[in-house]
């Protein structure tokens, strides 16, 4: 990795973190707060919610416990807010190489003796960051909140969560990286990941709602970020983020090497 250019890429991502950072510590910071509420009136809020269809608040991850610290930072933060802020912070920085070439920045770059290789390294790197930051305010923001509410929260879960949001953040960067070396379109290669993820995501309601659809639940992302048993009870799920960081490894190197041939005049 070329430091000049890490550096580079991390004053690019600098407006696009520090809002992200923001929002993520607004929201989280607020939801958390209002838990305390939730918590002391758990059965009146349980029965609020029986208004709605259970198979929607089974979508949601809500169906029970609602009061549990995991089943309610699962599906108001976790679920509600990071996938949309890890989308944001892994596909801007992962596809800013097609962007590049598109605007033939990248010609300049690689004009000087810094090869492509360590040049996206340094966009990988950056993406980490940018993922990082939001991923780290949002638990920060969690364990903040905590200090002024009762009952308390485990703070050691909560932080567990954050490293598996990260890990399921990465799983977006890797393969927005390889879309937007083969293609060298930016705005192609953001629209197929984000589609991808918003698929994902209504693949895990449909299957909470027709259970008859259950197997068709693996290919999505959401069923492996489920962090009501880690932040409820510490249960770290070690396989899931495995799978995580393997697809996010996995899709780094498959662009390195494509990149390593890819011809940017095509």
């Amino acid at each position: 990795m070329n430091p000049t250019v890490f550096r580079l890429e991390l004053r690019r991502i600098r407006t696009l973190s520090v809002w992200l950072a923001v929002i993520t510590a607004l929201y989280a910071g607020f939801i958390t707060l209002f838990y305390a509420n939730v918590a002391a009136n758990a059965e009146e809020f349980e029965r609020l919610l029986e208004i709605y269809p259970r198979e929607l608040m089974v979508a949601f991850g809500l169906e029970e416990g609602f009061g549990e610290p995991g089943v309610f930072l699962h599906g108001y933060v976790f679920t509600f807010l990071w996938p949309l802020i890890a989308a944001l912070a892994a596909i801007v920085p992962a596809t800013r190489v097609a962007a590049d070439a598109d605007r033939g920045f990248l010609d300049v770059v690689l004009a000087a003796p810094i090869d492509r290789v360590r040049y996206l390294l340094g966009s990988i790197a950056t993406q980490l960051v940018a993922l990082a930051v939001p991923a780290a305010v949002m638990v920060a923001a969690i364990l903040l909140a905590d200090l002024f509410i009762e009952p308390n929260l485990p703070t050691g879960n909560v932080a567990l969560a954050g490293l598996h949001a990260l890990a399921f953040g990465a799983a977006i960067g890797g393969p927005a990286t390889l879309l937007a070396v083969l293609f060298l379109d930016r705005g192609r290669a953001a629209a197929i990941v984000g589609g991808a993820v918003l698929l994902m995501y209504l693949i895990n309601v449909i299957t909470a709602l027709a259970p008859d659809y259950e197997a068709l639940g693996a290919l999505s992302y959401f069923r492996y970020f489920d962090l009501r048993d880690l932040i409820g009870d510490g249960v770290y799920p070690v396989a899931d983020s495995l799978l995580f960081a393997g697809i996010a490894v996995a899709t780094w190197l498959l662009a390195l090497l494509a990149f390593r041939r890819r011809d940017l005049a095509a």
